[in-house]
């Protein structure tokens, strides 16, 4: 068995340009601005990203609620959004039932409030 990244090229694409939005922003400003700046970037960099998707949570066949996704990139990758000191468990958890609400299978947690370098976090389900 290869032990090769899912989605490699994708993601690395994707990294880069959160690494971009942090070395021009830095750190301390809202999630929002993050946001709409990486979508910016990946918009330039010829990738199409979706800001804020709701999914659907459903128990028993009855649907209980959604979420909002803060992107997702070409219909193959979550990114879920912080801009806080670091990137907790809740964190990862929290990108988990995303990914498995919306079926895609490969996910970032990307901090952007690290005054240091990018943090990011990959899940794969």
């Amino acid at each position: 068995m290869v032990n090769e990244i899912y989605e490699k090229e994708l993601s690395y694409k994707i990294i880069g340009c959160a690494i971009q939005v942090h070395k021009t922003l830095g750190s301390g400003y809202m999630e929002k601005l993050y946001e709409r700046a990486l979508l910016v970037e990946l918009a330039e960099n010829g990738l199409k990203a979706e800001s804020q998707v709701p999914v659907q949570v459903h128990y028993k066949n009855i649907l209980i609620g959604d979420y909002k996704i803060d992107i997702i990139v070409e219909n193959k990758v979550i990114i879920e959004l912080k801009a806080c000191s670091k990137i907790i468990p809740v964190h990862e958890a929290q990108l988990i039932q995303y990914l498995y609400a919306s079926c895609i299978k490969i996910g970032y947690v990307i901090n952007f409030g690290s005054s240091g370098k990018l943090e990011y976090v990959r899940k794969v389900v």
